[in-house]
Order: C-alpha cells, then structure tokens, then sequence
C-alpha cells in the first residue's frame, strides 16, 4: 500500500462530469492505463488525448525521481451542532506485500488543470464514495503543510517513492461514508481517542502528527 496514492486511472475514478474543455467528450474506457501509451505521447487508445494530469506508471515514476510531487492529505472529521469535532476518521488499509491492516489518512495527488477544491472533493470521493458531502473550509489555508521525503529522518514525514508536499486539510463529512478503492473502512473514534498514544502508533509514516496538528488547530 503507497503511503500516498499513485494516481494511475482505474475505470471507475475518473469524474467525467468535470468540465476539462477539449477533453469532456472523455469516457472512462477511453483512459490510458499502465500497460497502455505513454503519457507523453499525448494519445491514448484509438488517438484519444490522455485526459490532463493522468500519468502512466513509467511517467509518474520518472517525474518523482526528478521534482517533489504535490499532494492534499484530508483529516475526515464529524462535527455537532455547535460546529464541535465529535468523532476523527481514519481509513483501514491491507498492505499489498503482507495483507497487515493499518490505518491512513486520505491523501493523493493534485493534477493538471485541477483546483485545490476540486482535488479534495475528487480524493475524498475515490476513498469514501461520491456520497460523503464534504463542507469544505471556506480559506484554502491547510492547517500543516507536510513534506514526505525518500529517506527516513529528514522529516517526520516519510514515503519510499518520492518527495511529496502535501496540503492538509481537515474537512466535515455530512453525508454517508462508503469505503472504496484500496480504503478496507473507516473508522470514527471519540477525538480523545484518537490522540492516545496506542492509536497514534496505528498510523505511520508520518500520519500521527498531521492528525494531532489538525486537532491541535481545532482546539482539541
């Protein structure tokens, strides 16, 4: 399991209602996939243009060994009435070498004609279902910014394939949360909870300090 989200297109997470000029005539059956055209070649099957910020997985690797890639890591939160964090969430997550269970935060990469807004609501949507209802903050001003470096000591922040900056964003979800894609579930705990030090241990690489950061910046 990356420790933040490759990118590469599956069939069913492009949001084809998205307006992207040239490319809104663009179906999920006309991405270009790994095993597919290159990136660069600026085709896919058929002549169709790669809808823009969609990387194969020989082009996503090649810019990460050259430029820090940027992403947004969302801290899932549920709130009362009186605008109060109730409950943290944290997405469960089956490593692919060994199938151990850890626990992550949503976080992916921010594409090519995309704005911030929009890489949030796409991101939470991949990981929790298009059903969520995200409120998004009024101000884009994340709360943390962390920076994931490929070697372990640099930061706290740590992720073998590339260095990431990330924005980090804590956002209310009013509606139902439906695990998708690589997400196992999500788990929602008191917020006392979430900042012992047993759970805090559950979520590596960096993880633990962004959730204690967006609480901390609440008021908790």
């Amino acid at each position: 399991m990356p420790v933040l989200h490759d990118e590469v297109p599956d069939d069913d997470d492009f949001d084809a209602g998205r307006k992207r000029g040239e490319f809104d005539h663009i179906t999920p059956d006309d991405f270009v996939r790994a095993s597919g055209s290159g990136a660069g070649s600026g085709s896919g099957r058929g002549g169709t243009p790669i809808p823009p910020g969609w990387l194969d997985r020989q082009t996503i690797d090649d810019l990460r060994s050259k430029m820090p890639i940027p992403y947004i890591v969302v801290l899932p939160v549920h709130t009362d009435e009186y605008g109060r964090i109730s409950h943290v969430g944290t997405l469960l997550t089956a490593s692919d070498e060994d199938g151990t269970v850890s626990r992550t935060l949503i976080a992916g990469r921010v594409v090519v004609h995309e704005t911030i807004r929009e890489a949030i609501v796409r991101n939470i949507a991949r990981d929790l279902g298009d059903v969520t209802l995200p409120h998004l903050p009024a101000s884009l001003q994340p709360f943390t910014v962390a920076e994931f470096f490929p070697t372990p000591g640099v930061s706290p922040y740590f992720d073998a394939r590339q260095h990431a900056i990330a924005l980090c964003y804590m956002v209310d979800m009013v509606g139902e949360c439906q695990p998708k894609d690589e997400t196992l579930d999500v788990e929602w705990v008191r917020p006392e909870v979430a900042l012992a030090p047993e759970f805090l241990a559950q979520l590596p690489n960096g993880f633990d300090r962004i959730l204690v950061q967006g609480l901390n910046a609440a008021g908790v």
